[in-house]
């Protein structure tokens, strides 16, 4: 009877001690965009505000704006504040497609990436050079991060504890035997 309960201490231990890793695996998300992913505005925006569901960390927020041709449009410095990012626009936008692409990094310290599209569509807008007549597919918003799971060094962490805690459970069980 004994044999049996070190396999199911063993278990018990390890996913006592993994699950409070569980919310540690959950990453940043962008949440929302001003201008939206695919939206076709008729007026060109003066910013770019990105909002995700942690805090972000203004020191590592980076939001880059660009044409079709993927040459960087001028905006101003990323501002933040909380879960939002912001750049101004330096220049009225021509019309296109533009291209907002990010990369921040939470308060926990994940990074987390990605890029969506938007096009301008004035009818008093002239059309952005190399771009008339010619539409581009938007891409989807990809939102991973750097590490799509908990981290190794926290997995293997908890291996190496669970194995010990077996070790110790079946060296407490023979030394019980032998008593």
């Amino acid at each position: 009877m004994r044999t049996r309960a070190v396999p199911a201490l063993a278990a018990a231990l390890t996913a006592l001690l993994l699950a409070p890793a569980a919310p540690a695996a959950a990453h940043n998300a962008l949440q929302s965009a001003a201008p939206a992913q695919d939206a076709r505005l008729t007026a060109a925006p003066t910013s770019v505000t990105l909002r995700f569901l942690q805090r972000l960390n203004p020191e590592f927020t980076t939001i880059v704006l660009s044409d079709a041709e993927r040459r960087k449009v001028p905006t101003g410095v990323p501002a933040v504040d909380g879960t939002a990012g912001t750049v101004t626009v330096d220049q009225p936008l021509a019309n296109g497609t533009y291209t907002v692409a990010y990369r921040v990094v939470s308060a926990d310290g994940h990074p987390v990436q990605g890029s969506y599209r938007f096009t301008v569509a004035d009818p008093a807008a002239p059309a952005a050079a190399g771009v008339a007549g010619t539409s581009t597919p938007a891409t989807p918003v990809s939102a991973a991060g750097a590490h799509d799971g908990p981290p190794l060094a926290l997995v293997a962490g908890g291996v190496v504890v669970a194995l010990a805690a077996a070790g110790a459970a079946v060296l407490l069980l023979r030394r019980r035997r032998t008593s």
